[in-house]
C-alpha cells in the first residue's frame, strides 16, 4: 500500500512543480483508494479469518487506522489553511497521507513535510535573493528596528522577496519515504551500532 500511496505522491510532485497546483484528481482519488484498500483488507479479517498482523506487512493498517489517520492529518491541515497560507491541494494531499498511513505515522510524515518544506523555502529564498544580500537585508533590518525601538515593517518588495513557492507535494514525498521506511530510525540505530 505504500508505494501505491508514493505513485499518487509522485504525481501531485510533479504537477505541484510544473503548474504549482494538486489536483483534485489526485487527492480525491488517492483518498478513496487509501480508504477503499484499508475497507478491504478489513473484510478480509473479518470475513475470512486472516490474522491482522499477515496483511500489516502489505501496510494494510485497517479502516479504523485509516479514517483516524485522514481525519487528524486533515484537521491539522485545515487549522494550518485557517491561519496560515497554504493551499487546498496541500490540506487534500496530507490528509490523503493520513488515510493510507493511518493517524501516528500519518501525522509523523506530516511534521517531516513541514520540516523539509521549510528547508526547500529557505534553500530557495536565499537562492533567489542570494546569501550575501539576504544578510545584509536581515541586518539592516534589525539594526532600523532597534534604532527606532520597535520592529519596523516590511516593506510590499521586502514581503515579496520572502514568499518563494512552497511545494509541499514533494516535501509529502520525501517525508513519506521517511517515515514508511524507517530510514530515521536505521540511521539512528546504524550510528549506534
Amino acid at each position: 500500500m505504500i508505494f501505491v500511496l508514493l505513485v499518487f505522491l509522485v504525481g501531485a510532485s510533479v504537477t505541484d512543480i510544473l503548474w504549482g497546483r494538486i489536483p483534485n484528481k489526485i487527492t480525491y482519488s488517492g483518498t478513496v483508494v487509501g480508504l477503499g484498500l484499508n475497507v478491504v483488507g478489513t473484510l478480509v479479517v473479518h470475513v475470512n479469518g486472516v490474522q491482522p498482523g499477515q496483511l500489516n506487512v502489505i501496510g494494510w493498517i485497517g479502516i479504523d487506522r485509516s479514517l483516524l489517520g485522514f481525519l487528524a492529518c486533515g484537521l491539522v491541515m485545515v487549522v494550518c489553511y485557517v491561519f496560515f497560507k497554504i493551499g487546498g491541494g496541500d490540506v487534500k494531499l496530507i490528509a490523503m497521507m493520513g488515510a493510507f498511513l493511518g493517524p501516528d505515522r500519518g501525522i509523523t510524515a506530516m511534521l517531516w513535510t513541514f520540516v523539509l518544506g521549510a528547508c526547500f523555502g529557505l534553500i530557495v529564498l536565499v537562492w533567489r535573493v542570494g546569501p550575501w544580500r539576504l544578510a545584509a537585508q536581515l541586518a539592516r533590518h534589525l539594526l532600523w528596528s532597534l534604532r527606532l525601538g520597535r520592529w519596523d515593517p516590511l516593506t510590499a518588495e521586502e514581503r515579496a522577496q520572502l514568499q518563494p513557492p512552497l511545494f509541499l507535494a514533494p516535501s509529502a514525498l520525501i517525508a513519506t519515504v521517511i517515515v514508511a521506511f524507517e530510514l530515521v530510525e536505521r540511521f539512528v540505530f546504524a550510528a549506534g551500532a
